[in-house]
């Protein structure tokens, strides 16, 4: 029997029945930089922290049981783990990518991947023709859902089933739900990506990205890859991350608790135009979403009518923080015109929906009241 998502963030079958590291229920960090040797060619199984590191691989470990991968690399970002998982493709190859992603993906594959001949075609990957895209030199195909930040979802059993037609590899950044709300690989997915600064850590102190696999010539590439290039995880911030992996599933449970209230008071705000939050019946993506993961997140993305409301918003919260960031336990606004997204030009911004009146929220896990209190409060005089 597979065991529950909370007990998988706290234990690895592996280690139970023993009694190592002194028996410390906090797993050790291990703060160092190289390992001695017993003697001429023998090795404790670590040599230098670059390649690996005890609280690093229990991390790597943990991340890779949670999404049902075969291995899992822990990295400086998320966007170091993006940046890893481009070195597996050669100049020449083809990339199709999800048009709404997170700024600073767009950012990569314009500025770095396509400088070193890579080619990348954007579509709406919840409704446009994925497979009319498809080229000879077609490699992989890359999506986020729900999407950054206009909350598209698209259909990633039906994806891995066109990228495996095609011999392509279908890749999922799974940031906005975790792996305690949907496991990509299960459903086709060769790799998932994920910004373990957001929910896997969950409290807005420190630095991560992830990439998990199940598939092994992929897994080996990237293992290479890892020591080679040098952006492995440091062993506090390991630390940090398996500490906040901990708490997941409780966090992630009573962020889309509150998500769900503000979601539905937000609809009654005579400013608020539209709101984009997949836990609401009418939203395009609802019925996939529910057939393909465990909840609806804690992202919700609003539009108001009119762009000095939204500033003015961003001026009177208070207990609610104008900060960039996503997933932990305080709730963050954010404007993607001129945060998340502010290197994207503006003409891709207004076709994909991200317009001067967007905000965004990540909803945490403060008492609903007090949230909605906030927000009344942010609203007042608006109307």
């Amino acid at each position: 029997m597979e065991r529950g998502l909370n007990t998988r963030c706290l234990h690895l079958e592996e280690t139970e029945g023993k009694t190592e590291n002194y028996g410390a229920l906090s797993y050790p960090i291990y703060q160092t930089a190289t390992y001695a040797h017993p003697g001429v060619g023998q090795s404790t199984g670590y040599d230098y922290s670059r390649l690996q590191n005890p609280t690093r691989e229990h991390l790597e470990k943990t991340v890779a049981n949670l999404e049902g991968g075969t291995d899992a690399f822990a990295l400086s970002t998320g966007m170091a783990a993006i940046t890893l998982l481009m070195e597996i493709f050669k100049p020449g190859d083809h990339i199709i990518a999800e048009a709404d992603l997170y700024g600073g993906s767009i950012r990569l594959f314009d500025n770095v991947s396509k400088k070193n001949n890579y080619e990348f075609t954007y579509v709406n990957c919840s409704k446009d023709d994925i497979e009319g895209s498809i080229k000879e030199n077609t490699k992989a195909i890359y999506i986020e859902t729900p999407t950054n930040p206009m909350m598209n979802v698209s259909d990633i059993e039906k994806i891995a089933a066109i990228a495996k037609k095609h011999n392509c590899i279908l890749i999922v950044d799974n940031t906005f739900l975790s792996p305690y709300f949907q496991n990509p690989l299960k459903l086709g997915a060769d790799v998932v990506i994920h910004s373990g600064t957001k929910f896997l850590g969950g409290h807005n102190d420190t630095l991560a990205g992830f990439i998990v696999t199940n598939n092994k010539e992929i897994q080996e590439k990237l293992r290479f890859l890892i020591k080679t290039t040098g952006a492995g995880l440091a062993p506090f911030d390991s630390w940090l991350i398996l500490r906040g992996i901990k708490t997941l599933g409780l966090r992630m449970e009573q962020s889309q608790k509150n998500a769900i209230r503000i979601a539905n008071w937000l609809k009654t705000q005579k400013i608020v135009t539209k709101v984009f939050y997949p836990g609401l019946p009418e939203h395009p993506g609802h019925e996939i979403i529910k057939k393909q993961a465990r909840g609806f997140g804690s992202m919700i993305t609003f539009n108001v009518d009119s762009r000095e409301h939204a500033l003015k918003i961003l001026e009177n919260v208070r207990m609610i923080k104008f900060a960039e960031s996503l997933g932990g336990v305080e709730t963050l606004i954010t404007y993607p015109t001129t945060q998340t997204h502010a290197d994207v030009p503006e003409e891709v911004r207004l076709r994909n929906g991200i317009t001067p009146c967007t905000l965004r929220m990540s909803t945490g896990i403060e008492d609903s009241d007090d949230l909605i209190y906030e927000l009344e409060n942010a609203f007042k005089g608006l109307e």
